[in-house]
């Protein structure tokens, strides 16, 4: 029998990319290796600024993404090629592409256009790349060998994005959740973002109730709104039995 370490999402008031990685900290990745990932893409400027709030009476962990741009658009060689020049691992920069990729195919589809013509606007972003770059390197750190996660509240009402006012989910962000057990709550915002979601149908094989496991920690990542509902993702991160 082996045990592997075992990440469980669960996605009350949804995800976001700077949710997980603040879940993630807060479950005890260490500040110092997600800034040295981040530090091995190469861009000067990227840094992340890590703060303790408090969310309806929960303790979080929120982390921002410092950027030089915020608005810039890529085409998706262009994110690869980034990433592929950076000094992370192999394996960081295998799970980064294959995020990227699905968050392409997801645009493409719902703009009627091919994976390598897609312009990413608020996706292709650097803050949006430190994202799902960090994710991958807070994995790692954490060596989570098993992904899975809650039903997703993806919020409800209309979002505000560069194609104009979008329903909630957005296309992309339906695109990407396919498959994946979903609700929309009474809650009047987006609260699972195309990133969120891109980084969750990658990395979770399973959805459902927490797992039977040995809970070692639980950690919650803050998002940065105030809501009816604590704004925070929370992750349990334990051991399950792999036989």
């Amino acid at each position: 029998m082996i045990r592997m370490n075992t990440l469980y999402l669960n996605c009350f008031s949804g995800i976001s990319g700077d949710m997980f990685l603040g879940a993630m900290l807060d479950l005890g990745v260490s500040r110092a290796a997600l800034s040295a990932g981040l530090d091995a893409l190469g861009i000067e400027g990227l840094a992340i600024e890590v703060s303790r709030v408090t969310k309806k009476g929960i303790r979080a962990t929120h982390v921002e993404v410092v950027a030089p741009d915020a608005t810039e658009e890529r085409h998706l060689a262009e994110i690869l090629a980034i990433i592929r020049g950076s000094d992370l691992p192999a394996d960081v920069k295998r799970l980064s592409e294959s995020v990227f990729r699905r968050l392409g195919a997801a645009e493409a589809k719902v703009h009627g256009t091919t994976i390598n013509q897609v312009h990413f606007h608020e996706v292709g972003a650097l803050d949006t790349i430190a994202d799902v770059v960090g994710a991958a390197v807070c994995l790692k750190e954490a060596g989570v060998g098993r992904a899975c996660a809650s039903r997703v509240n993806v919020g409800s009402g209309t979002v505000r994005t560069s194609h104009g006012l979008l329903p909630v989910p957005a296309p992309a962000t339906a695109e990407l959740l396919r498959g994946i057990p979903t609700y929309a709550s009474d809650v009047k915002a987006e609260l699972t973002t195309p990133t969120g979601a891109a980084i969750l149908a990658e990395i979770c094989k399973s959805t459902g109730p927490v797992p039977a496991m040995r809970a070692k920690r639980a950690g919650f990542g803050a998002g940065s709104r105030d809501l009816e509902i604590p704004n925070v993702l929370m992750a349990i991160l334990g051991q399950t039995d792999n036989e």
